[in-house]
């Protein structure tokens, strides 16, 4: 199941309503991320495909890490549903291609719609893990002041 890149302001709307109806709900993930896109094809349109570049040398270890001419990027949201969700309709993917010459804009626009979208989230409980440690502590400074200090000869 392969989805159409939607256009940069078509993937801030639906990131923002994948952004709210998580903040609606009680619990559920986001996964982004975000990659060089090194298939020129599905980044350009059939109808206008151009001659590759001069071709790295064949010798060459990592092709890719020297290209020519800047790549574009391609950045994706889920909202992690699993496989049986998926057969609901429920899971949700979306997907933008930014070209090179947009990406700071992009990036820029991002960060908002990241800002806005977290802001609602909630502090991680971490009172459970702090009294473990406590108890470790006590329990090491126990067996230490048993295990023979200050007992003289």
């Amino acid at each position: 199941m392969t989805t159409k890149p939607l256009s940069i302001d078509e993937f801030f709307t639906k990131l923002s309503t994948l952004f709210d109806a998580r903040r609606n709900s009680t619990h559920g993930s986001i996964y982004l991320t975000q990659k060089r896109l090194t298939s020129p094809s599905s980044s350009q349109p059939a109808s206008n495909p151009t001659p590759p570049a001069t071709s790295p040398p064949v010798d060459a270890p990592f092709p890719d890490l020297n290209p020519s001419q800047p790549l574009p990027l391609i950045i994706r949201a889920s909202n992690g549903k699993s496989k049986s969700h998926r057969e609901q309709g429920e899971k949700i993917k979306i997907s933008t291609i930014v070209q090179p010459d947009e990406v700071e804009k992009f990036f820029v626009r991002y960060a908002e719609v990241m800002k806005s979208g977290t802001s609602g989230l909630k502090k991680r409980d971490r009172s459970g893990r702090k009294k473990k440690e406590r108890e470790k502590e006590r329990k090491k400074e126990a067996k230490d002041g048993k295990g023979g200090k200050g007992e003289g000869t």
